[in-house]
């Protein structure tokens, strides 16, 4: 799953960030990985999560409901090359054990220049 053209800081902190989301590690890693004013979706209600408070809480609401999964399967520019467009297969994890969708999900990330994530959308690809 080479990702070369990809900025390598860029790549590195979404690979940690995919690595760490199913873990009780995403909390702590949230500061190092996204924007104070982080615009991320709320897939739960259909709206937008804006700052780091709103994710923290968003996320916190989807894992006491569910236990999300997200495999990484590839990462690339997008056809604007501002943005880095992860490839995932979403998936949940019950008390029989991991569950995945048969189809991948785009997740696009905008980083300010400092590097943080500042936006995050999802697409079908």
């Amino acid at each position: 799953m080479p990702a070369s053209d990809v900025p390598a800081a860029q790549e590195a902190l979404l690979r940690q960030m995919y690595a760490v989301f199913s873990t009780e590690e995403r909390d702590a890693f949230i500061p190092r990985s996204l924007a104070p004013d982080v615009n991320w979706p709320n897939l739960l209600d259909n709206t937008r999560a804006r700052g780091i408070a709103a994710v923290r809480a968003y996320w916190a609401r989807q894992f006491a409901v569910m236990h999300p999964l997200v495999h990484l399967e590839r990462l690339r520019l997008d056809d604007d090359g501002r943005r880095v467009v992860a490839t995932v297969r979403p998936g949940l994890r019950d008390g029989t054990g991991d569950h995945w969708a048969p189809t991948t999900v785009e997740h696009v990330y905008t980083f300010r220049d400092d590097g943080l994530v500042s936006r995050m959308d999802v697409r079908q690809p």
